[in-house]
């Protein structure tokens, strides 16, 4: 069980690494948009994010943190929604790009700082 438990962790962070590298790849270009990157990114660290909470609450012996849990999957869900929803615009305002942005470290800082 350990075993998965670090396989999903690791998945989690690779799909959040996509995430946050799909957006910085635009941090020059003065036109944004929602791109394949960004949008398997999130997808993947949603998904690892549920199954890896369904993991150590299948374990007796984990101490889960469920407030740590709702912020982190609140955020993860709303970063989805609004990728999701401008996947098929043609560019996205630097206001909704940076709030991507802005979400995305708050959501790795929420998992790192939270103690």
């Amino acid at each position: 069980m350990e075993f998965l438990e670090h396989l999903l962790l690791v998945v989690h962070i690779l799909g959040f690494a996509a995430l946050i590298g799909g957006l910085l790849v635009q941090a020059r270009s003065p036109e944004k948009s929602v791109n394949s990157l960004m949008r398997d990114g999130i997808g993947t660290a949603f998904v690892a994010g549920l199954l890896l909470v369904g993991v150590l609450e299948s374990d007796n012996n984990a101490d889960l943190n469920n407030a740590w849990v709702a912020v982190k999957g609140t955020v993860g869900l709303v970063i989805l929604v609004l990728v999701m929803a401008n996947l098929r615009k043609p560019s996205i305002s630097k206001g909704l790009w940076a709030l991507l942005l802005l979400l995305t470290v708050g959501n790795v800082c929420v998992a790192v700082l939270w103690s």
